[in-house]
Order: structure tokens, then C-alpha cells, then sequence
């Protein structure tokens, strides 16, 4: 991978996030003290950028700068690892509240109470 193919990785990523955002280039860039045919530039591999202004993108758009560099794969990748782990996280703690619910309940049942008989409201 040469400069210009960084370039181009570089400008697709921001492009990809401001779009995201419902962001157009005029506003991003102004939003960050930039021109829009400076951000049109950057999105098409045409100029490169200081460490500065990858920052006010980085915070602007919700990624840390080295997400700049990262392909569509990758970024997509840490996505998916992100969403099944938080639906592995919920999956559990909706396994927990049935199991304690069922337990509670045969519970109940065996002894013959209810919720309201141990004074809980609903």
C-alpha cells in the first residue's frame, strides 16, 4: 500500500462517517474550520491532512484516528464483534431474569403464596 492508496482509505472512511451522520461536506467542514472543497479533496484521495485536523474528524465523527486507516472489512468486522457481544450480554441477562422468575415461581407455588402474600405490590 503506497501513499495514495492511504490517501484513498483515508478520504473512503471519512466520507463513509459523515454520511452516516447525515453530514454534508459543507457542514462537516465547517463544523471543523475547513472549506468543503477541502473535505471533497480529502474524500477523493486528492490531498492529505495534519495530524491536527485528523482529530477535529475524529472527534467530529464518533472514531478514534486510527479508524481512519482501517478497511471497510476490518471496520465491519469490529462491528459485527461488538453487536454479538452486546447480544450475548442481553441473551444472558434475559436467561437470568426467566431462570429467577421460573424459580420464584415454583417456589410459589410449592410453598402457596403469591407475590402479595410477601407484601410485594405490583
Amino acid at each position: 500500500m503506497d501513499g495514495k492508496d492511504i490517501r484513498r482509505l483515508f478520504g473512503s472512511n471519512v466520507k463513509r462517517l459523515r454520511t452516516r451522520y447525515g453530514l454534508s461536506q459543507l457542514t462537516l467542514a465547517t463544523e471543523i474550520g475547513m472549506t468543503h472543497n477541502f473535505i471533497n479533496d480529502i474524500e477523493n484521495g486528492k490531498k492529505w491532512v495534519s495530524s491536527q485536523t485528523i482529530a477535529k474528524l475524529a472527534q467530529r465523527l464518533h472514531v478514534q484516528p486510527a479508524d481512519f486507516f482501517m478497511s471497510d472489512t476490518t471496520q465491519e468486522q469490529q462491528e459485527a464483534n461488538f453487536i454479538t457481544t452486546y447480544i450475548d450480554d442481553l441473551s444472558q441477562s434475559v436467561l437470568k431474569a426467566v431462570t429467577e422468575t421460573k424459580s420464584r415461581y415454583m417456589r410459589d407455588t410449592l410453598h402457596g403464596t403469591t407475590d402479595a402474600e410477601h407484601g410485594k405490590k405490583e
